[in-house]
C-alpha cells in the first residue's frame, strides 16, 4: 500500500462513523451481537430491492394505472424519506432509554413497516383505479415513514455498541455479508413467488413473505443485540436547521452525495427495468429473477476484487474505475432486442461487477468526510450526517422508477390489467433505453460531480 493511503476496507465499518461514545467496554462483543444486528439487513435489504423491482409492474400491469401516473405514486412517499431521514437521526440522537438511544426503534419502525408491507399489495378488487392507486399511495406512504425510522437508527447503532475499530470491523463485515445474500433472497424469489401464483394473488402472497422477511430481521436485530453495551451517542449542539446548514456547507460531503443520488438514480431506472425487459424483451417473465440475480450476485465474489483496487489506487479512483464498469455494462444493454437472452444476461452482470464497486466505495470513504468534519468543527453530527445520506440514497432510488415510469409513458407504454399488452415498437424501444441510455447519461453525469471530491488520505490520516 502507498505511503498515507487510507485502506478502502474501513467499508465494513461504513456509515457506523467513527465518533466514540463513553463508558463502553473494551471486551469482544458476543457473536450473538453480531449476528443479532447484521439480521437487520434482512429488513433494510429486503425493502430497499422488492419495491424497486416489482411496484412499478404492479402498478402498470396488474392493477393497469397509467405508467406517468404509477411513476408519481412510486417517488412521491419515498421522497418524503428527504424530510423525515433527518429528523429520524435527530430524534434518535436526542432519545433516552435504558435499551438504549436506537434499539426502541427497531422494533417500533421494523414492525410497522412489515404491517405497511403487507396490506401495500394487499388491495381489495374494486375494479376502480382510483381506490387501487389510493390505496398504494397510502400504504406506500406507510412503508416509508415505518423505514426511515428504522432504517435511521439501525445504521447509527454501531458507533454506540463498541468503540473498537476492529470490533465494530468485525460487526460491519457480518451486516454486509446478510445484507448481499438478503437482497439476493428477496429480489431473485419475489418475481417467482408473483409468476408462479399469478394475478393478484401472486403479489398479495409475494407481499406477505417480503413482510416476513421484514419481521425477521426486526426481531432478530432487536433481541439479537440485547447483550449488547449500551453506549451514549455523541453530543450534538444547535438545532436540526442549523446542522443540515453546517453539514451543507461541506464541500466534499456535498459531492459525494451528489455522486451517490447520481449513481442511485441510475440504478433505480436499471432495477425497475429488468420486469418490464424480460416479459416483453427477452419474452421470458422467469427472466426477471436471473437477470436480478446476475446484477447482485457478483457481490458476493468482487467485492474483495473493488476492496483491493481501492487498496491499491485509492478510494476515489476506485470508485471513478467502478462507475466506468457500471456504465458500460448498462451501454451494452442498449442492443439488447437483437441479441440473445445470454448477452443480456452477460451485460446485466457486468452492470453487477460496477453495481458492487459503486456500493462499496461511497461507504468507504463516508466515515472519512464525517471523521473530517468531526475533527474540524469539535460537533459529533452522527445521526444527522446518517439522516442526510440515507434520505439522498433513498430519494435517488425513488426517483429512477418514477424517471423510467416517464420513459415507458414518452414511448407510449400501455397499460393492462393482468394480462401483457402489446406494446407498440417506440415502447419495446423505451423499455431498453429506461435501462442502457438514461443510465449510462446519469453515471456519465456523476463523474463530474465525484470530480469535485477533495479529500485526501494525508487530511484524513490527520484527523485520527
Amino acid at each position: 500500500m502507498r505511503s498515507g493511503q487510507v485502506p478502502v476496507d474501513n467499508v465494513l465499518h461504513g456509515v457506523a462513523f467513527c465518533w466514540h461514545a463513553s463508558a463502553m467496554s473494551d471486551q469482544p462483543l458476543p457473536r450473538s451481537v453480531r449476528i443479532g444486528y447484521a439480521l437487520g439487513s434482512v429488513a433494510t435489504g429486503s425493502f430497499a430491492t422488492v419495491p424497486g423491482l416489482l411496484l412499478l409492474p404492479y402498478l402498470t400491469d396488474t392493477l393497469g394505472i397509467a405508467a406517468a401516473v404509477a411513476g408519481a405514486i412510486v417517488l412521491l412517499p419515498k421522497a418524503l424519506d428527504v424530510v423525515l431521514n433527518p429528523v429520524a437521526g435527530r430524534i434518535s440522537d436526542r432519545y433516552r432509554s435504558a435499551l438504549g438511544p436506537r434499539r426502541p426503534f427497531l422494533l417500533r419502525g421494523g414492525l410497522s413497516l412489515a404491517a405497511c408491507f403487507a396490506v401495500l399489495f394487499a388491495g381489495p378488487d374494486l375494479d376502480s383505479q382510483l381506490v387501487d392507486a389510493a390505496w398504494v399511495l397510502l400504504a406506500f406512504v406507510g412503508c416509508a415513514t415505518a423505514y426511515a425510522f428504522f432504517q435511521v437508527p439501525y445504521i447509527a447503532m454501531p458507533a454506540e455498541i463498541t468503540d473498537d475499530y476492529r470490533e465494530r470491523t468485525s460487526l460491519m463485515s457480518w451486516r454486509v455479508a446478510v445484507l448481499t445474500v438478503a437482497i439476493l433472497i428477496s429480489g431473485g424469489s419475489s418475481p417467482a413467488i408473483r409468476d408462479a401464483i399469478g394475478g393478484r394473488d401472486g403479489y398479495r402472497v409475494m407481499g406477505l413473505v417480503v413482510a416476513l422477511l421484514l419481521t425477521i430481521g426486526t426481531v432478530g436485530a432487536y433481541y439479537g443485540t440485547r447483550r449488547a453495551p449500551v453506549g451514549r451517542p455523541g453530543e450534538a449542539t444547535g438545532t436540526l436547521r442549523e446542522q443540515l446548514r453546517v453539514v451543507a456547507q461541506a464541500a466534499n460531503f456535498r459531492w459525494l452525495l451528489l455522486t451517490l443520488m447520481l449513481q442511485a438514480l441510475a440504478i433505480g431506472s436499471m432495477l425497475a427495468g429488468i420486469d418490464y425487459l424480460a416479459r416483453y424483451v427477452l419474452r421470458d417473465p422467469g427472466g426477471a429473477s436471473i437477470a436480478f440475480i446476475c446484477v447482485v450476485g457478483p457481490a458476493l465474489v468482487v467485492s474483495p476484487v473493488w476492496l483491493a483496487v481501492g487498496n491499491r489506487f485509492g478510494k476515489k479512483a476506485g470508485f471513478q474505475a467502478a462507475s466506468a464498469v457500471l456504465a458500460l455494462g448498462a451501454l451494452a444493454l442498449l442492443p439488447a432486442e437483437h441479441v440473445p437472452a445470454w448477452c443480456v444476461y452477460l451485460a446485466t452482470g457486468v452492470v453487477g461487477i460496477g453495481f458492487t464497486g459503486v456500493q462499496v466505495f461511497p461507504l468507504a470513504m463516508l466515515p472519512d468526510v464525517a471523521a473530517v468534519d468531526a475533527a474540524r468543527s469539535g460537533v459529533r453530527r452522527a445521526g444527522v450526517f446518517t439522516g442526510i445520506w440515507t434520505a439522498g440514497e433513498t430519494l435517488g432510488l425513488a426517483l429512477g422508477p418514477g424517471l423510467y415510469a416517464l420513459v415507458l409513458a414518452a414511448g407510449g407504454y400501455v397499460s393492462s390489467t393482468g394480462r401483457d399488452a402489446v406494446q407498440p415498437d417506440s415502447a419495446v424501444t423505451a423499455i431498453v433505453a429506461g435501462m442502457s441510455v438514461v443510465p449510462v447519461a446519469l453515471t456519465v453525469a456523476s463523474f463530474f460531480t465525484l470530480q469535485r471530491y477533495r479529500l485526501t488520505a494525508d487530511e484524513v490520516l490527520e484527523a485520527r
